[in-house]
């Protein structure tokens, strides 16, 4: 692969049970945080990884019924932890972001994304009509609070499915060479959210496989154990995500090498992010 620099870091977290996001955890509660990133490409520049909660998500969440998501994840961001203020700390102008890959729709990852108005949103097909068919009024129900979305996102949109080639690989069928270099792969992560993708680059020092939610906690894909059943009433398809756990169970496996980070796994993530703009670190 052609080499990339990445930095991780937190947008804000929710409260979560361990027995719920894997099964056989014990009762505590646990911080999901909102992880995101900056991949820094050595001709695109700076392309975000997902944007993480804003203050915006209290608004959105002021009345029912998108007050039922605010009650049931219990959300904590402060203005200094949101990306766009973490990038101006950083000397980075919102203005000069100009590609964003978005995992999926739901408001953890798609919080700031309106706080980079000049950036190509890079999506999967499946995801953008999934989002955009959903009524505003019962769309929290799936995870997505339509009034976090710019109102150019399908003119914004950058389907990754039509603009991208199509590469056959071993555990996932396929990937997608998102700017046609080989630094930027994508992969189709089905199951928690509709289209939800991965992402894949590499730096000096490692590959990193960003999967979002295609799993919570480390042990699903290291032992192919699943959440508590009680999660399956806020997927997509619980049995896409049953085939998504075991090929990133194999591919773990087939690949010890390569470093699987899910969002909210704190365990693989706390290693990862770092509160200076550093990178050399990973």
């Amino acid at each position: 692969m052609k080499k990339t620099n990445l930095y991780l870091n937190y947008a804000g977290y929710c409260i979560a049970k361990k027995n719920h996001a894997i099964r056989g955890g014990n009762k505590q509660k646990i911080k999901f945080h909102a992880l995101w990133g900056i991949i820094q490409h050595p001709e695109k520049g700076y392309i975000l990884y997902d944007t993480g909660y804003t203050q915006k998500f209290y608004k959105a969440t002021r009345h029912f019924p998108n007050k039922i998501y605010a009650v049931a994840t219990k959300v904590s961001i402060t203005p200094e932890k949101e990306v766009k203020h973490q990038l101006m700390n950083y000397g980075i102008s919102p203005d000069e972001i100009k590609h964003i890959i978005i995992t999926h729709f739901h408001a953890d990852h798609v919080g700031g994304l309106t706080d980079f108005p000049n950036a190509q949103i890079y999506t999967s097909k499946k995801a953008l009509e999934h989002t955009l068919q959903l009524s505003k009024h019962i769309s929290f129900a799936k995870g997505v609070l339509k009034d976090l979305l710019p109102s150019d996102l399908q003119k914004r949109a950058f389907i990754i499915e039509d603009h991208c080639d199509k590469i056959s690989t071993s555990h996932f069928d396929y990937k997608y060479d998102l700017f046609h270099d080989q630094s930027v792969y994508i992969y189709n992560m089905p199951g928690h959210a509709a289209g939800q993708i991965a992402v894949m680059v590499e730096t000096t020092k490692n590959k990193y496989f960003l999967i979002a939610d295609a799993c919570w906690l480390k042990e699903s894909y290291e032992e192919n154990r699943l959440p508590h059943p009680i999660v399956k009433l806020f997927f997509h398809s619980w049995k896409s995500f049953k085939k998504t756990v075991s090929a990133l169970n194999s591919f773990h496996k087939a690949h010890p090498e390569i470093l699987i980070v899910p969002t909210h796994c704190s365990e693989t993530t706390h290693k990862l992010v770092d509160n200076e703009l550093n990178f050399s670190k990973l």
